[in-house]
């Protein structure tokens, strides 16, 4: 592993925070609602993991294209992820803008605003081979997969009719 800024970990970053920021803006209705109930452990793990990877996906310059190799396809299939990611996003703008709207899949990927970032940064790692990237992949995988499930599965409640 090999300090220095990383190229690649700076457009990765954009790909994923511009459209978070253009999302406190377009929040999805009741969201309030349902953050006020998210699991402590599940917010302490994604806190962490969006704290570290944010700074290591910067700080190694091993994350960079180094010249051609096979493990440039672990960086091809990343952009791919994060290319989906911009699709769901565009998705979600376009939509009502509901919790249903927000936690939907994309291609079979289920909850895909939380899913797609999380596994294009566990293979920027195996591309860079740097094993504390993954370990925060995986620290926030945990804890935002995890709250965008719990959310999901309250927002399926209760839209279903009461009987």
């Amino acid at each position: 592993m090999h300090f220095g800024f990383s190229y690649v970990g700076l457009i990765f970053l954009l790909m994923l925070y511009i459209p978070n920021l253009l999302w406190i803006k377009f929040k999805p209705q009741d969201y309030e609602n349902f953050a006020a109930r998210e699991n402590r452990i599940l917010l302490a793990f994604e806190r962490i993991g969006e704290v570290a990877v944010t700074c290591l996906v910067l700080i190694f310059s091993d994350f960079n294209v180094q010249g051609w190799s096979a493990w440039l396809f672990w960086l091809a299939a990343a952009f791919v992820f994060m290319l989906l990611y911009e699709i769901f996003w565009l998705r979600y703008f376009k939509s009502e803008r509901r919790m249903q709207d927000f936690y939907c899949s994309l291609l079979g990927i289920p909850v895909a605003g939380a899913t797609l970032p999380v596994l294009a940064t566990l293979l920027i790692a195996v591309y860079g081979k740097n094993i504390f990237l993954f370990a925060a992949g995986i620290l926030l995988g945990i804890g935002h997969i995890g709250i965008h499930l719990q959310h999901k599965k309250e927002a399926e409640e209760s839209t279903k009719p009461r009987s």
